[in-house]
């Protein structure tokens, strides 16, 4: 298509994103109530981040000439809900890129704090206690990533320093990579049982919502590591609650179901797990990643060429 004075939805005024084409009408729209301008006139909608469901979702309805809805996030199942009132040939588009540095980062992170104790230290420093003793290393652990996409594979990359004893691979088709094959789903109860460590960076879609249930769960080796820096969704949280508070697993969870964990719940206080509040991709590596994808995926649609990262088009 040829570049034109249609509107372009952002959340980032303009003059901050660098490298921008010419010849559309930008428009800074971060999910306040009201619109920048008429909705029917936005051609390519960026999703606020971080806003949550009903924001993403609040405009497409009156978004009649939209041809690209372009997320900031990994996941797209904030926006799903909204795509059945697009018109037909609209592309969702995800960020793919943007946050695998970050989340492949904290997912260590999670991992060696919970092995190594990091929670118990930090109590035990508020009490003036010195809780020394031998911890779990990661060196020698099995590890399974569940969801081996570009996170996955990232979080790969960083485990290999670690001197695992092995990495095993699931996504949802079977394929060989340089670092070895990935397998599918079907083939989880073969290698839960061996892993010490189980990773979750699978994107939450009809085939992944409430995998990690009582029968995933038991499979799992006692004394193993559940970590979760996919969507709450994925994990049955009555199930891993019963888990953890029989003492037979751990857990470091990014995300939870529910999401913010409200006051009182009992998964705040349940023994052997590690919370962080969704913050896998909130990093200062996040910004100039996204602004970065904006320009490139704006010069390519003005220029008419297919933008990346498409994840489905409506029908």
């Amino acid at each position: 298509m040829t570049a034109t004075t249609d509107d372009v939805w952002l959340p980032y005024p303009a003059e901050e994103i660098d490298g921008l084409p010419e010849g559309f009408n930008y428009l800074f729209w971060d999910g306040e109530p009201d619109y920048p301008g008429d909705p029917a006139d936005c051609v390519y909608y960026v999703v606020p981040y971080l806003k949550g469901s009903e924001v993403a979702v609040r405009p497409l309805a009156s978004m009649s000439a939209v041809r690209v809805v372009q997320t900031l996030s990994a996941g797209i199942d904030h926006v799903e809900p909204g795509l059945g009132v697009l018109p037909a040939g609209v592309r969702l588009c995800n960020a793919k890129g943007v946050h695998e540095a970050s989340t492949a980062e904290l997912t260590l992170a999670l991992i060696l704090a919970s092995l190594r104790g990091f929670p118990g230290f930090v109590h035990g420093q508020d009490k003036e206690e010195w809780r020394s003793g031998f911890y779990p290393a990661l060196a020698d652990k099995s590890v399974l990533i569940v969801g081996y996409g570009s996170i996955g594979s990232a979080i790969e990359d960083r485990l290999a320093p670690f001197e695992c004893a092995r990495v095993a691979r699931v996504a949802r088709s079977a394929r060989t990579t340089a670092r070895g094959p990935v397998q599918t789903l079907d083939d989880l109860p073969a290698l839960l049982p061996e892993a010490d460590v189980v990773i979750l960076s699978t994107p939450l879609n009809p085939s992944t919502q409430g995998l990690v249930g009582a029968d995933f769960l038991a499979a799992m080796p006692d004394g193993a590591l559940l970590v979760n820096v996919a969507r709450g969704g994925v994990v049955d949280t009555k199930a891993l609650l019963s888990e953890l508070e029989s003492g037979r697993l751990r857990a470091a969870l990014d995300v939870t179901d529910p999401e913010p964990l409200p006051e009182g719940h009992p998964l705040w206080h349940a023994p052997n797990v590690l919370i962080t509040p969704h913050v896998g991709g909130s990093t200062s590596a996040f910004e100039p990643r996204a602004k970065g994808l904006l320009a490139a995926q704006l010069t390519r649609f003005a220029a008419g060429e297919p933008v990346r990262n498409v994840v489905t088009t409506t029908g």
